[in-house]
């Protein structure tokens, strides 16, 4: 390979090239990796937001735990309470989450809000359902 003669053209073939090299070396050198690995005690969970947010430190839900639904608190850590998704959680909001059961709740370590249709089917029907219910107490303010 070669550079094309044109300043402008090489920067972006130097940039092409350097980005090919991390895609080829970045999996082999384990760069990226510890995303995918979870802490020894964390858990995967799905959850639909059953009640109103009051404390957003302590959100009501409806948790799936290994095919498992139960009614706990989700306990935002102080980075997730800083993230924006949580800032703006609503009833019926679906999420996946990364975390511990405590006594208390949930301990929540990382967040996703996903489409309820990606939720487990154990938590599909309650998800409709909430939104069914949202959505006709929205109809009467709406004309």
């Amino acid at each position: 390979m070669h550079a094309p003669p044109t300043s402008t053209a090489s920067r972006h073939w130097a940039i092409r090239a350097a980005i090919s090299l991390w895609c080829l070396f970045a999996p082999i050198a384990g760069i990226d990796r510890p995303s995918l690995v979870l802490a020894d005690d964390d858990v995967i969970a799905f959850a639909v937001v059953s009640e109103p947010p009051k404390d957003t430190a302590r959100i009501p839900a409806k948790v799936a735990i290994e095919g498992t639904v139960v009614d706990l608190k989700l306990l935002a850590s102080h980075q997730i309470l800083a993230n924006p998704i949580w800032k703006k959680l609503e009833i019926c909001h679906a999420m996946k989450l990364e975390g511990q059961k405590v006594p208390e709740g949930f301990h929540v370590n990382s967040v996703r809000v996903i489409d309820s249709a990606m939720l487990p089917m154990t938590l599909q029907g309650f998800a409709g359902d909430c939104l069914l219910r949202k959505a006709l107490d929205l109809a009467p303010f709406v004309d």
